[in-house]
């Protein structure tokens, strides 16, 4: 075939694709109007997404590049999912934030999308119902733990449905033509520390202002000819801001583990994690204790940290990530010790373990 012969013969495949996604359509509509039958009142099915991506991209397409199948049909589902009923979905706005990012890879290019002032607003958009999950940051490779994310989880009554694990990646945006001109740089405090060396090293006579979150940054940084934002490429491109630098992050890869809340937390799958945290009696040997419970019952830690308890002054609350679901038979007859033991025990949720990025 000559190129015209084969550019028709592409043509041809696209207008298949179009019928095939009408079909699709259709049927997205019957299964909103058997759910509706059925007094089904919640559309979104993340673990019968997630099935179905896992078994797309498994299953391959040739020379297809694998990896953007779950990307097509990530989009594919949301559009389909927008025919059902709208999903909304709160993050740490403005647009362009890294929680924005996680979340447009979390639920597609469809879904409604709510900015929130505060990671508290993103939680309360999910509380209230005004929004059927929220995005957060919930721990950095690079800076630890999100302090506000987890007070806000120790505080509220929403469980974790899902965690996504981010590969973030900062841009110096600045209208200014060069570093020299720079005076100012905006920014959330993770994201100025977690380009401590670069600033340093290319900005050490700027002024270090700490902004809500990256995408505010890029707003300052749009109304100041000398002032420059570390945000993401996506804030620079919806902002109108040129990035001077890219990549300017001083680890690599650099990290973020992001979590989805919700009014509740997600079924077994066999590969779970269960978030909770716990408060220890006053007593010699107490945390050891406890910690022994888990290592009775099989139970491999991920990660646990400490800090201060928000109601009694000089105690402590344990954070910990612990490998399995908490209606394991196992995990649940270490909740009944741990309950007997601690002074206080929250569980946050279960939910599907992230893939490696």
């Amino acid at each position: 075939m000559n190129l015209e012969e084969l550019r028709r013969r592409i043509d041809e495949l696209d207008d298949a694709i179009l019928g095939l996604l009408e079909r699709r359509a259709n049927v997205a509509l019957d299964i909103a109007k058997a759910k509706a039958a059925a007094g089904v009142t919640r559309f979104h099915d993340p673990e019968r997404e997630r099935e179905v991506l896992d078994r797309l991209e498994a299953r391959g397409a040739g020379r297809f590049p694998r990896a953007a199948i779950r990307a097509v049909f990530r989009e594919i589902m949301s559009a389909c999912l927008s025919l059902e009923q709208p999903l909304r979905v709160a993050f740490l706005g403005p647009a362009g934030t890294f929680s924005h990012i996680a979340a447009r890879r979390a639920f597609g290019g469809a879904a409604v999308y709510e900015p929130a002032d505060s990671l508290d607003d993103a939680f309360e958009s999910v509380r209230r119902g005004e929004c059927a999950y929220g995005v957060v940051p919930i721990e950095s490779l690079a800076e630890g733990s999100v302090d506000s994310t987890l007070d806000a989880l120790w505080r509220g009554d929403l469980r974790i449905r899902m965690e996504l694990v981010q590969e973030i990646s900062h841009c110096l945006l600045t209208l200014a033509p060069s570093l020299e001109r720079i005076e100012r740089v905006y920014s959330h405090p993770q994201a100025l520390a977690q380009c401590r060396s670069f600033l340093a090293r290319h900005l050490p006579s700027a002024q270090m202002i700490p902004t809500p979150s990256t995408a505010r940054a890029a707003q300052e940084a749009l109304a100041d000819p000398a002032g420059a934002a570390i945000a993401s490429k996506l804030a620079g491109e919806l902002y109108g801001i040129p990035a001077l630098r890219e990549s300017i992050q001083d680890r690599q890869p650099n990290v973020t583990r992001f979590v989805v809340v919700a009014k509740s937390d997600a079924p077994r799958t066999g590969d779970d994690k269960t978030s909770l945290a716990f408060s220890t009696k006053n007593e010699v040997g107490a945390l050891r204790r406890i910690l022994s419970i888990f290592e009775d019952a099989g139970i491999d830690l991920s990660r646990i940290e400490s800090r201060p308890h928000p109601e009694k002054p000089w105690e402590y609350v344990f954070f910990v990530d612990a490998h399995g679901h908490r209606l394991d038979p196992h995990f649940v007859t270490a909740i009944e010790k741990l309950e007997a033991h601690c002074s206080t025990l929250r569980i946050f949720g279960s939910y599907p373990r992230a893939k490696a990025h």
